[in-house]
């Protein structure tokens, strides 16, 4: 059956995007114009749309090969970037490739080759020397965040993949981060330049502030200005898994709900950690930089720069993650006695002072339930929706965010009515199937 291409009025639409930003539609016309662009704009800006919009445009819907490829440096920005596509109405097949999963599961997908695949460096390398990915047909190069595959050692793997790729007839970079050396195996001519970085007195919707710190150690600012800033959602940064594991238990000692993030954990436990932020089962998340790049959170409204980050590309990366799109936010530093303001950051900028007395933030209103099923599984969001109904008696405005898997699925649900309707589902059936659920840990 031949894919009927979608017009960008209908994916807008379907997005709920009233229009398109400078930024991207500047964009668009480069890459339709151009063989080799380079995007350089800020995190959260736009960046993902401005080049799968034009992308799409590059796919024929009658060739059954793979015909675009997207590197990245991480499982979290690939999974990103599969879901906008996804949720653009395209009836183009795509495929995510990743480490900390089984390879099998992907093989099995790219058995039928998908018109655009997303993965990255290792794990797309993989898979072309096992030739599970047909590389003949693919003429479309994204290298989405190429700065952070590169200083991430990537190099190797990059340089592979791009060398197995002998069609290509687009390349399209994308980066935050300025100054970079695009390396000589990227095979890149007479480049396209968009540079959307240069004002950097833009207003951004990004307000900064400086907490200053009675002594060396910050715990007890952090926790006062948490009570102070109430319950609206805040990403706190730390420099090291150490320090996040560290400050995360010291804010669950002070009664401050909070998830922890970093690299070393178990993938699922990843997912569960980000999934409880973005449901509202916690309003914070202590985490290392690994979460300042591809984690597509809406509305946050405070980042805390709990610990210094090492350069301003850093700071960008974080900040980033807050203000996105047209939406507002603030970045706040907490500075010890004997740290001082990155040169970087304007030394005028506004001062916090914290009330005398911390008041507890209210307590977050959901919880999250762990379903030992997903979409691999033939279980998807309406089948969980039906059986929470159903069988759990929950009401539609008790179930909140699901988010389902390959192989499980969370769902938040107002903690009011967890232990009944655990108690209603422990002997009943998903899809004819006794599936383990209990409250996410």
């Amino acid at each position: 059956m031949t894919t009927i291409k979608t017009s960008t009025n209908s994916i807008l639409s379907k997005l709920k995007i009233k229009s398109l930003n400078e930024m991207q539609m500047s964009a668009i016309e480069a890459i339709d114009k151009n063989n080799n662009v380079l995007l350089l704009s800020a995190t959260g800006s736009g960046k993902t749309l401005a080049y799968l919009l034009p992308l799409i445009k590059l796919l024929d819907p009658a060739n059954t090969n793979t015909q675009a490829i997207i590197i990245v440096p991480s499982r979290e920005l690939a999974l990103q970037i599969e879901s906008v596509f996804k949720s653009m109405g395209t009836d183009f097949k795509v495929t995510c490739c990743y480490g900390g999963h089984l390879r099998e599961t992907e093989e099995n997908n790219l058995k039928q080759p998908p018109a655009l695949l997303i993965g990255t460096p290792g794990r797309l390398a993989d898979h072309i020397r096992r030739g599970n990915i047909t590389v003949n047909a693919i003429e479309t190069l994204v290298l989405d965040e190429f700065d952070k595959s590169l200083e991430l050692g990537f190099q190797a793997e990059m340089s592979f993949i791009i060398g197995s790729l002998r069609s290509i007839t687009k390349k399209i970079l994308i980066s935050a981060t300025k100054g970079l050396e695009i390396p000589a195996f990227v095979g890149i001519d007479d480049l396209i330049t968009k540079d959307f970085l240069n004002d950097k007195d833009a207003d951004t919707g990004l307000t900064v502030q400086a907490l200053l710190s009675d002594g060396k150690d910050k715990s007890e600012t952090l926790f006062r200005l948490i009570c102070m800033l109430g319950n609206r959602p805040a990403i706190v940064f730390c420099n090291h898994r150490e320090s996040v594991e560290r400050t995360s238990q010291w804010l669950k000692e002070k009664d401050i709900v909070n998830v922890y993030y970093h690299g070393a954990m178990e993938q699922q436990e990843r997912d569960a950690a980000l999934c409880k932020f973005r449901n509202g089962t916690a309003n914070i998340l202590v985490t290392t930089d690994l979460a300042s790049r591809g984690l597509d959170i809406a509305h946050i409204r405070y980042i805390i720069h709990y610990q210094l980050p090492g350069n301003e590309d850093i700071f960008t990366h974080r900040n980033g993650r807050t203000a996105r799109m047209d939406a507002s936010g603030t970045a706040i530093l907490i500075l010890s006695p004997e740290e001082k303001l990155p040169e970087y950051i304007d030394a005028g900028i506004e001062k916090i002072e914290l009330p005398e007395t911390p008041t507890l933030p209210a307590k977050p209103q959901w919880s999250t339930l762990f379903i030992a099923a997903g979409k691999k599984d033939k279980v998807n969001k309406i089948d969980i929706v039906g059986f929470l109904s159903n069988k759990g008696q929950l009401k539609k405005e008790d179930i909140g965010l699901i988010e389902a898997k390959d192989f499980f699925s969370f769902v938040a649900v107002r903690k009011v009515k967890v232990s009944h309707t655990l108690q209603l589902i422990k002997d009943q059936k998903l899809k004819n199937k006794k599936v383990k659920i209990a409250v996410a840990k």
